[in-house]
């Protein structure tokens, strides 16, 4: 059996088994819309962890994160990483418990849902508008998704990037309409196992065919700047392994990466894990259990990238390029049924992410819009139809978002990474806890975020310089800022919304 051959062997083998588990939960999950949507609140510790951590992560945390680290050394990729290892710690931390408990009194199985109930509002404003950032949002990171799929496929098998990636859009949507969040949430925590095993194997043996930690370590010191977190390394882009002088890597830029810290509290792959586990007295422990899981996967992911840098026959000449790093280690370190079962990694993590966002996308479209505005008396079996027509819909947008093949991961990541950090999170962290946050003050400080977030990436970061900051930072601080103005500026919430809050601050 050739290697190809048995590469693929193994990624069938771990396909397969996806679909299996959407077949297992496919009569659970189509009892009704809540069971299909939050899976009846009945997520454990570690698979709410777990999830919620593989949904988040996607092809980025395996392409996107290592080849950063290989094309421009630790300070951007260090900076991100532990940006988003202090939001996700704080995440869990402090939101859990309280949307948890929250939700379940407002009745509330979605975040556009959870926002509109929060608020008690009649005229759906919050609805209709959180579900559209919602659906423009993970549309852009369904694609993300695709891509990573796409560029796993055509560096593996030599096969052409665009078929590539509609099989795994077709994939995706296969067992996402079979079984629900459920499915999606059990398949992610084996997805989470898979990679960071993938991870971990190959960091070992990477640093074992460079020479050790020490060879690593000396010859990562030879490019200016490569091991440094407040300089930045400038690579050759037609010479390999050349590098001009380390530039300063500036607060601003600091701020930038640890920003992606701040999009957490918006996140609604992860905020609906909160949700939806069983009970909240168990967060505690998904949070250590999240947390840990982060940082070795994280940790490994970086090294990856550094580790590249000195072994002879992993060589780039892009960033583009440089995310393939993982694939390209496992199949020159590992046998080839082992290298399949790594690189099925990247496919756990891009479909684990993919679902969720086309999971989310259309329970906004089809709970939200459909059920809650359109047609308030529909069945939970049209409600459900209606999302898997969406859910197609949606995924054909994607595609088309990620079909040039010389996008970076990475960048993609980051623009939809701030819209939801942006929209939804002051709001959601106002919601839980301010009691003085409006009705008005929630629809200006959301509108105001997520258009930030456009007009500083199209309009302001192109002016370079200090304006280059990562747009989720000023986009955050406007929609914080706006909250608080306008609902000081406008009257007080109802009694009934004050009872709610109350409620569930003393619970």
């Amino acid at each position: 059996m050739t290697e190809q051959m048995q590469h693929l062997l193994a990624m069938a083998i771990y396909m397969l088994a996806v679909i299996g588990i959407g077949i297992f939960f496919a009569k659970r999950a189509n009892k009704d819309a809540e069971s299909y949507f939050l899976g009846g609140r009945s997520l454990g510790p570690w698979v709410a962890a777990f999830s919620a951590e593989a949904s988040d992560m996607s092809g980025w945390l395996l392409m996107g994160l290592p080849g950063l680290a290989y094309w421009t050394g630790l300070a951007d990729a260090g900076w991100t990483a532990i940006g988003l290892f202090v939001g996700t710690y704080f995440n869990w931390l402090i939101v859990s418990r309280r949307l948890r408990r929250y939700s379940e009194r407002v009745e509330a199985i979605t975040i556009p849902g959870f926002f509109s109930k929060r608020f008690h509002e009649k005229s759906k404003i919050i609805l209709i508008l959180s579900s559209l950032f919602i659906i423009i949002f993970f549309t852009v990171y369904a694609g993300q998704c695709l891509s990573a799929c796409g560029k796993l496929f055509m560096n593996l098998f030599g096969l052409e990037y665009h078929t590539m990636m509609i099989v795994a859009a077709a994939f995706v949507l296969l067992y996402t309409f079979l079984g629900g969040f459920l499915a999606e949430s059990a398949s992610d925590f084996m997805q989470a196992i898979v990679m960071v095993s993938a991870l971990v194997a190959l960091l070992t043996m990477g640093v074992v065919s460079a020479g050790g930690i020490g060879a690593v370590i000396d010859n990562a010191k030879s490019f200016d700047g490569f091991l440094s977190l407040f300089t930045t390394s400038t690579p050759s882009a037609t010479q390999v392994n050349v590098f001009g002088a380390g530039k300063p890597y500036g607060f601003l830029s600091i701020c930038s990466c640890l920003a992606w810290g701040l999009g957490y509290f918006g996140m609604p792959q992860v905020l609906l894990r909160f949700m939806g586990i069983r009970s909240e007295k168990e967060l505690t422990r998904s949070r250590r259990v999240a947390t840990v899981w982060l940082f070795i996967a994280m940790g490994a992911a970086l090294m990856i990238g550094i580790v590249g840098r000195s072994v002879s026959n992993i060589n780039y000449l892009s960033n583009a390029q440089a995310e393939n790093i993982f694939i390209d280690t496992a199949t020159t370190f590992l046998p080839p049924i082992l290298a399949g079962l790594a690189c099925a990694g990247i496919l756990a993590a891009s479909i684990s992410s993919s679902d969720s966002y086309l999971l989310i996308s259309t329970s906004a479209l089809a709970e939200n819009i459909y059920h809650g505005i359109i047609k308030k008396d529909a069945t939970d079996k049209q409600i459900m139809w209606v999302s898997r027509i969406a859910m197609a819909a949606i995924t054909l947008i994607s595609m088309v978002i990620a079909w040039d093949a010389n996008s970076t991961i990475f960048g993609i990541t980051s623009f939809a990474w701030a819209g939801f950090g942006a929209t939804f999170g002051p709001l959601m962290l106002f919601s839980l806890f301010w009691k003085r946050t409006t009705y008005a003050g929630a629809i200006a400080g959301m509108v105001s975020g997520g258009g930030m977030v456009f007009f500083w990436k199209l309009v302001i970061n192109p002016l370079g310089g200090v304006w280059s900051v990562y747009c989720l930072l000023p986009a955050f601080i406007l929609s914080a800022v706006v909250i608080v103005a306008v609902s000081l500026l406008t009257p007080a919430p109802s009694a009934e919304v004050a009872e709610d809050f109350e409620a569930v601050k003393q619970a």
